[in-house]
């Protein structure tokens, strides 16, 4: 399964937990997202903030980000 974040300390800290110092604070039930990417279930992968598509379910976006990430997804204005 492939994941795309646009977060890269996110992502470096799934692929190496030995950065404890910054994440000391997480609990040791939430690092399966570490496990999983170590055993090749899970793969992630970089993605530009404006490739990301469910900013249009989770953030307002001003009208042109908004046209765009709609056009993206296929969704078509009512005539």
């Amino acid at each position: 399964m492939i994941i795309h974040c646009d977060n890269s300390n996110a992502i470096n800290i799934s692929k190496n937990d030995v950065q404890h110092s910054i994440t000391k604070h997480i609990y040791i039930r939430h690092h399966f997202i570490g496990d999983l990417v170590e055993s090749k279930i899970f793969v992630i992968r970089t993605c530009e903030t404006k490739h990301q598509l469910i900013d249009l379910f989770t953030k307002p976006l001003y009208g042109l980000r908004f046209e765009f990430l709609k056009k993206v997804i296929g969704v078509c204005d009512i005539p």
